[in-house]
């Protein structure tokens, strides 16, 4: 959501307790809380580097599997979501989409973005914010280095450079021109060439989604004895049917599902309001208030500020000619499917530059993401 158009009076819906304030960069914490960021960044690094394009995610998964039987915690890959479980499961469970965006190769010297090639156009338009800021992010592309792989085992081929990118208003959308890569064939994903680079307090890379991934590993590693998910084709609006096909294969019911994600906001300032971004509702309807509630009174009594990303949204659009989306995410599709059987709340991580190679977190805002979450540990 390069939300660019927007003003930048967050403090309308930020909620800050009384003993955190805003701020850029590193927070100092009580030692004893304190969690170990370079252990998470030691996670963080290698995920960044595998590719995990939006409908070709296996490679990543074996990744994953890898980490997590490490551990010693119990691991099943089903299709589309890999679970892995604690001595006590039902204690919370937390879900991370893998996938990335990148290109398809859909032709001779055809590629398209991933996530919105004609058979995902069905799932993600509508109100998806991924589809209603398609055009605004359409010229961010040239001059992007891309590495094309094989697409079950992620084997390199080769890279190439994009000389520009543009929506087609037949196909709707993204259309990009890649030198280098000419000999591949339909149906191999190319990756965005993506290093971490750490900067005045500031993380960049492409961290939607794999910095969600990297906290379920290292709170699993931590002691984490709940449940953590995993889950396919998020950008393409289609991981929530794969986590809810896990939950009913397994007649589970809850109301402590967390969703970890990024949440994209327009300036620096904006983002830096909050520590942490929750959500009350997305388009589908309410999350769980009791969950929502918890995850408040956690940040709270930690001195983390928060801030509500619908109440943000909705005051915002008071002042825009074209409303921008609350957006319908993956716990939300799943609450309505379940008719609320299955709920909880979101946990995000504040950034600017969403959707690119070059997304940005404040290391205060992972920080105090892992210190929450290491709260359940």
């Amino acid at each position: 959501m390069l939300m660019s158009q927007l003003d930048t009076s967050s403090d309308l819906v930020a909620r800050v307790s009384e003993t955190a304030e805003p701020h850029h960069g590193a927070r100092q914490m009580a030692d004893p809380a304190r969690p170990d960021l370079d252990e998470f960044m030691d996670i963080l690094k290698p995920l960044i580097r595998e590719p995990s394009v939006v409908g070709t995610e296996d490679s990543f998964f074996r990744v994953l599997r890898r980490e997590l039987e490490e551990v010693g915690v119990s691991v099943q890959y089903f299709h589309g979501v890999l679970v892995a479980q604690g001595t006590n499961p039902g204690s919370l469970y937390l879900s991370a989409h893998i996938d990335r965006h990148g290109l398809l190769c859909t032709g001779p010297n055809e590629f398209e973005y991933a996530a919105f090639i004609a058979g995902n156009q069905g799932e993600n338009m509508g109100e998806s914010v991924s589809a209603h800021m398609l055009n605004q992010i359409e010229d961010r592309f040239a001059g992007q280095r891309v590495q094309a792989h094989l697409p079950y085992t992620g084997t390199y081929l080769g890279q190439g450079k994009i000389r520009r990118s543009f929506v087609c208003p037949r196909r709707k959308n993204l259309i990009f021109e890649v030198d280098g890569l000419d000999f591949l064939q339909p149906g191999t994903p190319v990756s965005f060439l993506d290093r971490l680079r750490v900067e005045n307090g500031l993380v960049s890379c492409q961290l939607d989604n794999v910095v969600s991934a990297a906290l379920i590993i290292y709170v699993f590693r931590k002691g984490f004895q709940g449940t953590g998910m995993f889950t396919a084709q998020e950008e393409s609006g289609k991981s929530w049917r794969y986590a809810l096909s896990w939950f009913r294969r397994h007649e589970i019911t809850t109301q402590r599902l967390v969703v970890l994600d990024t949440s994209p906001y327009a300036t620096r300032k904006d983002a830096d309001a909050q520590l942490i971004a929750l959500r009350k509702k997305d388009a589908n309807g309410p999350f769980s208030a009791a969950m929502t509630q918890e995850l408040v009174e956690r940040a709270e009594a930690l001195g983390l500020s928060y801030g509500f990303k619908d109440e943000y949204i909705e005051q915002q659009n008071q002042t825009r000619a074209r409303p921008y989306p609350l957006g319908r995410t993956e716990l939300g599709r799943i609450a309505v499917a379940t008719e609320g059987t299955i709920n909880g709340s979101t946990l995000q991580i504040p950034t600017t530059e969403y959707h690119t190679a070059s997304e940005t977190a404040s290391l205060a805002s992972i920080e105090a993401v892992i210190q929450l979450l290491m709260t359940y540990v």
